[in-house]
């Protein structure tokens, strides 16, 4: 859903007025709106969703996440041991740290919370995890919990294209079955869960405004990439079940992919995290559609020219691939566009202004969104939080509470 932009900058001016910048905020009206939505998406499909925690790195906004989605949420996808640790600290539970380690600070982490009865496991991918956690298990006289990374990418042309992330090299139902036999020869481990983030269907945008036939070509690939991850997923599945492993969990998907994820009949639950936050790269999907929610905003420090203003900070870079669109995207006021010799600056960010701007001037603000979700909340210590319009508090980032997990 589109916003209309320049009377929402307008709301948030005034109700920023006085504030230092630069800020963040969430609108927690759009934020429980996308908890709901996300709901509503496997509302007849039988599925949980599992709450992606790097996509809000805020611990009340991840606790809010369950108390307004209620049963329909069941999880927590954390992205480091020490995070796992965190959150159970703090209340929560059933957590798969979805990226491997086995450096020996997270191993005595795994064990220590294994040990005390929370219900925690690790992902892992290849040999080399299953003897090093093997080993620890072993030692410390518990049984570790794991899950199995299944790497869901797009294949067509067999090796000579890949479609998708370069994580798991555990593609194959053989390559799958290979890994599973060699955990079940191990003592102190056993895989107890599978999972497979099909990013080519999940992180694609297929809804870009004026790019029409690009649409329909993403949309098409898409629809064979489904076919074909579904079809191999189911196989895994059912082959490692036969071999008598006790698959409780299995999750897949993400937020752009809730929809096609969630008709597969081989899943458990799938999993969610931008799609609370809706930053600049999960807007144009064909499947759904989330509220943007979490914002920053820049003041107006210089004026260089007419036509032309200059904001303090800004170059808060999204990861992944270099492009224009891992920029900050600068939404409030609408039309706003950077300077290409510069872009997003260290300590200022120049920005053109369009021809139906509204009026402008020092200590004015700019809002913008991050490209993706979770990285906001790693260059701030807190989040304003507004509802109905108003600013209702402050809640702590993780980074507010002293912690930067990775």
């Amino acid at each position: 859903m589109t916003p209309h932009w320049n009377a929402a900058y307008e709301t948030y001016k005034a109700l920023f007025k006085g504030c230092r910048f630069p800020l963040a905020f969430v609108d927690l009206d759009k934020f429980d709106h996308n908890i709901a939505y996300v709901a509503k998406t496997q509302q007849n499909t039988g599925k949980t969703i599992r709450v992606a925690s790097k996509s809000i790195r805020c611990l009340e906004l991840i606790q809010r996440v369950f108390e307004k989605g209620g049963g329909a949420y069941k999880g927590v996808l954390a992205f480091t041991m020490e995070e796992a640790a965190f959150l159970i600290d703090n209340g929560l539970d059933d957590i798969i740290v979805a990226y491997p380690s086995v450096q020996v600070s997270d191993l005595d982490i795994f064990i220590k919370k294994t040990r005390q009865g929370a219900t925690l496991s690790l992902v892992v991918d290849c040999p080399d995890h299953l003897v090093a956690l093997s080993k620890a298990g072993q030692k410390a006289g518990v049984l570790l919990n794991l899950c199995l990374d299944i790497d869901m990418s797009y294949r067509p042309l067999g090796r000579l294209v890949h479609l998708g992330v370069r994580r798991s090299p555990v593609h194959s139902v053989d390559q799958a079955l290979e890994l599973a036999r060699a955990a079940g020869k191990l003592s102190g481990i056993r895989i107890k869960a599978v999972m497979g983030y099909e990013a080519q269907i999940a992180s694609m945008n297929d809804r870009v405004p004026v790019q029409f036939l690009k649409n329909s070509l993403v949309r098409g690939f898409k629809n064979q990439s489904i076919k074909e991850l579904t079809r191999r997923r189911q196989k895994i599945v059912d082959r490692l079940r036969s071999e008598g492993l006790e698959i409780s969990v299995v999750n897949g998907g993400g937020s752009g992919s809730l929809v096609s994820t969630g008709r597969d009949d081989s899943v458990t639950e799938v999993t969610a995290g931008s799609a609370f936050f809706a930053p600049g790269l999960f807007r144009y999907f064909h499947q759904v559609a989330f509220e943007p929610a979490a914002f920053f905003g820049l003041q107006i420090t210089r004026i260089p020219k007419q036509g032309m203003i200059t904001c303090q900070g800004g170059g808060y870079v999204g990861s992944g691939e270099v492009n224009a669109n891992r920029l900050p995207w600068p939404v409030m006021p609408r039309g706003l566009k950077y300077l290409p010799m510069e872009g997003a600056g260290e300590v200022q960010t120049p920005l053109k202004l369009p021809d139906n701007c509204p009026e402008m001037g020092l200590c004015d603000p700019v809002f913008f969104q991050h490209s993706k979700a979770g990285e906001l909340c790693e260059r701030f210590n807190r989040l304003y939080l507004v509802r109905e319009n108003k600013i209702i508090g402050t809640t702590p980032t993780y980074r507010g509470q002293g912690h930067a997990f990775l």
